[in-house]
């Protein structure tokens, strides 16, 4: 074998040392580097902070019952990337209180979920969410 064939296959080789060795430390430390951060979602984070909840209230309560007639009311949340669909609404008044029970479904990284929940007006005419509980 000529001394060229043997630096050419030398320096294709060459490269190729740093894919099987155990670490790139020169020391051959194993340790986990903890300075390397990742763009990751904490698990809670569409879920746990109430902006779909607060969304899917929006959407009841500024409907106008006499015209969807019992439709689906599509909602969809910009901030979590979530989105649903209320498929019932029916509303209750008494004592100068209007309440709306609901049910709908949370489309999520998270997958698909059904809630069933109830707003009501408060003395100030503004909507409170009393519950919104997922249901098996």
């Amino acid at each position: 074998m000529s001394k060229r064939k043997i630096l050419l296959a030398l320096a294709a080789t060459l490269p190729l040392s740093g894919c099987f060795g155990g670490s790139m430390d020169l020391f051959g430390s194993d340790t986990v580097d903890s300075s390397i951060s990742t763009n990751t979602i904490s698990k809670g984070r569409a879920s746990g902070n109430g902006s779909d909840e607060l969304t899917v209230q929006s959407a009841v309560s500024s409907a106008d019952l006499s015209k969807t007639e019992g439709k689906p009311l599509p909602w969809a949340n910009a901030t979590t990337g979530s989105a649903g669909v209320v498929t019932a609404i029916q509303e209750e008044k008494g004592q100068g209180v209007i309440c709306r029970n609901f049910s709908t479904t949370r489309h999520s990284y998270e997958g698909i979920a059904y809630f069933s929940g109830k707003t009501c007006t408060s003395g100030s005419g503004n909507w409170q969410l009393l519950s919104f509980d997922r249901q098996s």
